[in-house]
């Protein structure tokens, strides 16, 4: 039997004057949302900093900032620059997988724990920053996107989660439960594409199992999230899941559709299941931690965590 999943190491809460790293592991970033963002971070009292490369696009395909190697630099170096005390991703898009095999997990090990936030494609990051450096994440909105840029919800549960986490200590959705019940384990996922990419490389789990697996994903038909589903309950990460929050399925088909996929494809595992939560591609994104202790009721709608996100 596979291990259960563990409460991973809580970095340190930020306080006024901390410098924080912009890094953009994935897509390009667009300048005018990146100095918006920057105008955010800079009015929380934070001191931003953007990495070398974080403009950059790569010379044939511009779907990628920069080459591999500089994405791979600028995160490493943010990571190890004793001086930052937060990574924050500038945006998701792709590109992470073809650079994370770059990064010196050692050498990052070696720099000690430190706040990391971003989402989507960034759930490749995620899921190595738990194998690789048992380290807790935040799954939050971006220093470049759109919804951290213009809406004040994302903000400011982003803006609490990093300053003052005890006071974000439950989560509530806006959804029911698509099956009810109450659980406990230890919160993990992001987004469901990427996980199922993810299947078989180093970096990923194999196994949820006593974990709250958090799911969201953007722009898919249903049949292609009938596809990334099936893959994972076939590759067995599904197996000893103690609960289920899904998230936003924006820009996918009618969510009645998504829905009746998800109650079908995951109605069987006999554990509760909370529809709607709030987090992932959608306007007002909460930002979920990812490692920690806590308890979901699917019936509230509510996800407790035991402790703070951050220490």
């Amino acid at each position: 039997m596979k291990a259960p999943i563990r409460p991973l190491v809580r970095p340190s809460r930020l306080a006024p004057g901390a410098r924080v790293a912009v890094v953009a592991p994935s897509g390009p970033v667009p300048e005018e949302r990146l100095q918006a963002g920057l105008d955010v971070l800079r009015g929380w009292d934070l001191d931003p900093v953007v990495a070398p490369h974080v403009l950059d696009r790569h010379g044939e395909f511009g779907y990628l900032a920069g080459t591999d190697a500089d994405r791979a630099a600028d995160l490493q170096t943010a990571w190890c620059d004793p001086s930052v005390d937060a990574v924050l991703c500038a945006r998701g898009g792709y590109g992470v997988q073809r650079m994370i095999d770059l990064l010196d997990w050692d050498a990052m090990r070696a720099a000690g724990p430190k706040v990391f936030v971003g989402f989507s494609d960034i759930t490749v990051l995620h899921e190595a920053f738990a194998t690789r450096l048992g380290l807790a994440t935040l799954y939050g909105p971006m220093a470049a996107g759109i919804d951290f840029i213009k809406n004040t919800r994302a903000q400011e549960h982003l803006k609490a989660t990093l300053f003052a986490p005890e006071s974000v200590r439950t989560l509530t959705s806006t959804g029911s439960a698509l099956v009810p019940g109450r659980a406990r384990g230890v919160t993990l996922g992001g987004c469901l594409c990427l996980l199922a990419a993810e299947a078989g490389t180093p970096q990923a789990r194999t196994s949820a199992r006593g974990g709250l697996l958090c799911l969201e994903d953007v722009g898919e038909e249903t049949y292609r999230l009938d596809r990334y589903v099936t893959q994972l309950l076939r590759a067995g990460l599904f197996e000893g899941v103690r609960g289920v929050l899904l998230g936003s399925w924006q820009e996918c088909e009618p969510y009645a559709r998504v829905r009746a996929l998800l109650l079908d494809r995951l109605g069987g595992l006999g554990v509760p299941i909370v529809e709607e939560f709030g987090f992932g591609h959608c306007e007002g994104a909460l930002t979920i931690p990812f490692g920690v202790s806590a308890e979901l009721d699917a019936d509230a709608g509510t996800l407790t965590l035991d402790e703070p996100a951050l220490a």
